[in-house]
């Protein structure tokens, strides 16, 4: 039997690294009876931080997902890490999920991911309730993370729950619109004592209550004309107002707590049963049919549509995929289909996972999240409906990747496996990218920093048996020239019988940057044959990418052939196109040749405060600032920065800004290299090169 749609919560729990999220899902399965015993972090022993490099590391490396039973309810909750090298992942659950849980520590406040989360929140339309954590720890501070809150956030932070006690004297909750105490042992046993407001509390909850009141009654034009004239207005006209202004975000409930003590865990779950949306109370999304953009209502006798947001490979049930349904029903006799792919796929069960282990469920409805197993097509951004099915709905945008190394397979084997492992990997984690440097024959592996990286080739060591050798990666640089030059080539071969011989006059001149290479046949009288000049500019295309200066490619050059010479029997395509080179060689020593490098369009996001030192820093990477724009509390540099001062470059910002930096990059243009620098690259390279020679 499916769930009744009304009765889901589909939430993720997001928040800055370390701010107790997973110790919050911990409380939360324990208090479900979904696990006996309350899991540690530091025990290794959590539900949902399941994998070896997260037990070993003691952060969420993965979007996790735990099936919990609450109260009549089904929460479907999704711990996301908060990691910024992961943030694809938290990103990822955003997409499907109808709520936030924003943990911010009650100690540390609103940091960087808190502010990450936040917005991808905001870009969703999701509601948000504030979950403060560790109120149990020293220097905890409900009143001043509230502000920071407000300050930074959003004013329409609302304390829902006022905490009882501070610091190791944090004890319970006081329930601000039912002006009812919860007590707590702390010590993560299950069950509070209800109770009245403490007496030396009457006075901050009266005025609490009346500011929460003030902001509810705001949402309604109704009761707020009521409340003006004086009236009083009932809680229980309040609760469907309270619901209706957090659904429509126009408050964001905070709620304090102490998830390793266990207290405020059960009522922040009652607050997400009462006041958070089911799957039929959320806007249509839109859905692609062709070109024609669709809403797609999340209702439940509506066609079957559902949207793949996380693959995961497990060693024993290999390949899962991640649905959340969007539309409609599905038994598991039926059969899906991907409409992304156009393929078929058989179902083998319905799993509703809590970490690594699931239970089977026979239909799914919308607002679930499942997984099946053995999906073969299904990827990260796919849509999956029944066959017929022609609407798609949008793919995850996930952000560039920023950091690479080049990686080599330590030996034969590995090399065979690597295609496998690589294509396995990027199923699972979009936000990496695999790539052949044509220009450097590098096998470029990209992500979002050095943390990330690590753990991929951790796991592909691990579980696939690849062992990769990890370098910076190679500069693509090219070679121009600056000056027209002109030289004969004149190749002439005499050993008995047929000899061989050509001769040509080349002209070589500069190009505008970018506009490549280009051939002009200028010979007049015929003293080079027709049938010869195809093999003229056949052996100038074979000898550019193999440079003058360097051994880098030789970019936007024209060579125009205006004279050369041939014999009757002994001229060949071949005399020719040799002939072609060695004028190339000969010309490049008066065309003044010089080394290209590539510039790189970087845009860099931080606070102000660390404005001086980002572009102190560019100054230092022989970048130009192009410009400085505002954007809310951030600062946006844009710069232009040689690609070979930014390979370390997402490890330096993190460090520079204590993580609050972020930025992207893509190619702009090429531009000649300064002459010193340039000296020292052709030396690197005249060595590498005699050294593989050797």
């Amino acid at each position: 039997m499916a769930q009744k749609p009304e009765d889901i919560r589909t939430v993720v729990i997001a928040g800055h690294g370390g701010a107790g999220k997973t110790t919050l899902a911990e409380a939360v399965l324990f208090d479900a009876g979904v696990t006996t015993r309350l899991g540690k972090i530091e025990d290794g022993n959590t539900t949902l931080d399941f994998s070896l490099e997260e037990q070993k590391r003691q952060i969420s490396i993965n979007a996790a997902l735990a099936t919990v039973p609450h109260k009549g309810k089904t929460f479907y909750l999704l711990d996301s890490p908060g990691y910024a090298d992961f943030t694809g992942e938290m990103r990822s659950c955003m997409y499907v999920a109808d709520g936030v849980v924003l943990v911010a520590s009650a100690v540390h406040g609103v940091e960087v991911q808190t502010e990450n989360a936040w917005e991808s929140a905001a870009e969703h339309h999701l509601p948000v309730a504030f979950y403060l954590s560790k109120m149990g720890r020293e220097n905890a501070d409900f009143f001043r993370i509230v502000g920071e809150l407000q300050k930074y956030l959003s004013e329409k932070a609302t304390p829902l729950y006022l905490p009882i006690g501070a610091e190791a004297a944090f004890k319970g909750v006081v329930d601000l619109l039912h002006e009812k105490a919860y007590l707590y042992k702390g010590d993560g046993s299950k069950g509070g004592k209800e109770g009245p407001v403490p007496d030396d509390m009457t006075e901050a909850v009266k005025a609490a209550r009346d500011a929460l009141v003030e902001r509810i009654v705001e949402a309604d034009d109704e009761l707020m004309m009521r409340y003006l004239d004086g009236e009083q207005v009932g809680t229980d006209e309040l609760i469907p107002a309270l619901r209706k202004a957090v659904r429509d975000r126009l408050i964001f409930p905070v709620i304090p707590g102490e998830s390793g003590g266990n207290v405020g865990v059960e009522q922040l779950m009652d607050l997400l049963a009462e006041y958070f949306p089911a799957p039929m109370e959320r806007a249509p999304r839109i859905a692609l049919e062709g070109e024609t953009e669709t809403p797609l209502i999340p209702d439940p006798k509506g066609p079957f549509v559902a949207f793949c947001f996380k693959v995961m490979v497990d060693p024993y049930v290999g390949k899962l995929s991640f649905l959340k349904v969007l539309s409609g029903a599905l038994s598991s006799d039926q059969n899906i289909f991907n409409v992304s792919k156009g393929e078929d796929e058989r179902i083998s069960a319905f799993k509703l996972m809590t970490g690594k282990e699931g239970k089977d469920a026979k239909e799914i409805v919308v607002g679930e999240i499942v997984a099946i197993p053995k999906l073969h097509s299904a990827a990260v951004g796919d849509t999956m409906g029944t066959k017929g099915c022609k609407l798609i709905v949008p793919p995850l945008e996930f952000p560039q990747p920023v950091y690479s190394v080049a990686v080599t397979p330590k030996s034969r084997a590995d090399e065979d496996k690597l295609a496998t492992a690589v294509h396995k990997m990027l199923e699972e984690d979009p936000s990496l990218s695999f790539r052949k440097d044509p220009e450097t024959n590098d096998n470029v592996l990209s992500g979002m920093g050095d943390v990330h990286l690590d753990i991929m080739l951790a796991r592909t060591r691990e579980r696939y048996g690849v062992e990769l050798e990890v370098a910076t990666p190679r500069v693509p640089y090219r070679e121009a020239i600056k000056k027209p030059s002109k030289a004969q080539g004149k190749y002439k071969k005499q050993t008995g019988g047929r000899g061989q011989y050509g001769d040509v006059h080349i002209e070589f001149s500069p190009r505008e940057r970018g506009a490549g290479f280009e051939f002009l046949d200028k010979v007049v009288g015929g003293v080079v044959p027709k049938s010869f000049i195809p093999a003229v500019e056949k052996g100038l295309r074979e000898a550019l990418p193999k440079g003058y200066l360097a051994g880098y490619p030789m970019v936007d050059i024209s060579a125009a052939l205006v004279f050369g010479s041939y014999h009757d029997v002994d001229s060949s395509e071949m005399a020719f196109k040799i002939a072609a080179s060695l004028s190339f060689k000969e010309a490049m020593k008066n065309a003044s040749p010089v080394l290209l490098e590539p510039i790189m369009n970087v845009e860099v996001m931080v606070p102000e405060e660390y404005l001086g030192d980002v572009m102190g820093d560019f100054n230092s990477r022989r970048g130009r600032i192009m410009g400085i724009d505002a954007k809310g509390r951030m600062q946006v540099v844009r710069a232009q920065v040689p690609l070979a001062e930014m390979f370390r470059y997402a490890i330096i910002l993190r460090s520079m800004t204590s993580g609050r930096g972020f930025f992207s990059m893509e190619h702009s243009h090429y531009e000649e290299v300064p002459g010193d620098i340039s000296k020292k690259v052709i030396e690197q390279r005249q060595s590498e090169v005699q050294s593989v020679e050797e």
